[in-house]
């Protein structure tokens, strides 16, 4: 390994790209996999196995140290779609350097709960807003590399799509119409033809 990760240098929130949410700390959605325990013949006991693609229910926090006006709007009962950038410090052994990578949080939330904390002299509110996350998905470095998207049968991990055979196997893509795809080949085939009778017949 010539590189070690090392720390968050800092990040930034944001809700459509462009307003900018204050917060002290973001707590990101636990990607767990729904399971199913399997017994009977065949099997020396009971094991769990999980479910390709399906997970449960996602969820994502976010603090703040005062009530404000983006944790107030983020408290509309609607779809909330949050950028969420990350710095991030790693050493490069050989040369023992500091390098900076990114990463990008997506999230499709809605508002689940909002605990507006406490008020007491010189000190924070500590509020906090819990939401429903229906869609996610995590870039490194501008490469994809994680998309969760139960509502469209999408589930991306590393790059590769778990879920891309099961929309096949539920009819969930489209496919070519035979005979669509096949004038794409059969007219030109035809005009072809056309041409070099054309040409014969003016030779006679």
């Amino acid at each position: 390994m010539s590189k070690v990760d090392e720390l968050v240098i800092n990040y930034a929130i944001y809700e459509d790209a462009t307003e900018y949410l204050g917060t002290t700390e973001v707590t990101l959605p636990d990607l767990e996999y729904m399971t199913e325990e399997l017994s009977g013949a065949g099997i020396a006991g009971n094991i769990e196995e999980i479910i390709i693609g399906h997970l449960n229910a996602m969820t994502t926090t976010f603090n703040f140290r005062t009530v404000t006006a983006a944790a107030v709007k983020l408290m509309e009962p609607r779809v909330h779609r949050i950028d969420l950038r990350v710095a991030q410090q790693r050493m490069n052994l050989r040369t023992s350097a500091n390098e900076v990578t990114g990463v990008k949080h997506i999230m499709k939330v809605k508002p689940k709960k909002t605990a507006l904390g406490k008020v007491a002299a010189a000190s924070t509110a500590d509020v906090s807003g819990e939401y429903a996350v229906s869609y996610y998905a995590m870039y490194m470095d501008g490469s994809k590399v994680t998309e969760i998207d139960p509502l469209n049968f999408i589930c991306i991990i590393n790059g590769k799509d778990y879920l891309k055979d099961v929309r096949k196997a539920l009819g969930k893509i489209k496919t070519r119409k035979a005979g669509a795809s096949g004038n794409r080949w059969f007219f030109p085939a035809i005009n072809r033809i056309w041409r070099k009778t054309k040409w014969q017949i003016q030779q006679k």
